[in-house]
């Protein structure tokens, strides 16, 4: 008859087996050397990341900090030289415009082969597709040729940051890729040394030496219909309509498209 509360087997363990054997394949002590080496290598490079992402994390409020005040100053200067002309007696010249921010209106039907060509260079290849675009000579006449079938105009610092943070896709070996952590810009455009979001949006909205790459590793946004819709999409801006050049007034339209 079998003897009840019988104890249950152990296991052995590796070191069990070892000690009762009297011989170890070399194979499995390399093995076990190689694996021991990859575990210390994994702890080694856990902690270096650590150490990395915290040094990282303190350079981007720094950087943060300093793009805001680089902000507030050029507010106040501005706002410095109005009311000195002002009370001169004078007027003032605004500072030309270097960015624009282009948004697609209409569609293909009746587009003619060069203006089709000018929205591809673009990248404004679907209706309510946005870009920014650097302001030059050239722009602005590409700009003009394809005018009632965009809306454009010149955003402020709170429209870039919200376009990027809200509707931002990133180009990362040609894969569309969401701006949702610093080290994608980091891995897109450490190089340049744009290393957070933040640092993404100062190039874009500074127009910085860096402009090119930036812009090009955004990925064309795409803008949800108007809320309220689009009224005279055919007559230009000035005139009532949609197209054209809307001014610092393309900023209303955008908080309407996000």
């Amino acid at each position: 008859m079998a003897a009840t509360g019988a104890s249950v087997s152990k296991v052995p363990t590796i070191a069990e087996l070892d000690a009762v054997s009297k011989y170890v394949p070399e194979s499995v002590l390399v093995k076990r050397k190689a694996e021991d080496e990859a575990k210390k290598q994994a702890a080694a490079a856990r902690v270096a990341a650590k150490k990395a992402a915290r040094a990282t994390r303190a350079t981007v409020f720094k950087r943060a900090e300093k793009y805001v005040a680089e902000y507030k100053q050029r507010e106040r200067s501005l706002v410095h030289m109005r009311r000195t002309a002002k009370k001169a007696g004078t007027f003032f010249v605004e500072p030309e415009a270097k960015l624009a921010v282009v948004v697609r209106i209409r569609g293909i039907n009746g587009v003619s082969p060069k203006v089709r060509k000018i929205l591809q260079l673009l990248r404004l290849r679907q209706i309510n597709n946005a870009v920014f675009v650097r302001l030059n000579k050239a722009t602005l006449q590409m700009l003009q040729m394809v005018g009632p079938h965009i809306a454009w105009g010149y955003p402020n610092v709170k429209t870039v940051r919200e376009m990027i943070y809200k509707r931002g896709f990133g180009k990362l070996e040609k894969n569309r890729v969401p701006l949702n952590e610093n080290s994608v810009v980091e891995k897109g455009l450490g190089k340049h040394d744009l290393i957070c979001v933040e640092d993404l949006i100062h190039e874009i909205a500074t127009v910085g030496p860096h402009f090119k790459e930036a812009n090009n590793f955004l990925w064309p946004f795409q803008l949800s219909n108007a809320v309220g819709g689009f009224a005279k999409k055919l007559l230009h801006f000035t005139e009532g309509g949609q197209s054209g050049n809307r001014e610092e007034n393309i900023n209303k339209l955008i908080q309407r498209m996000l």
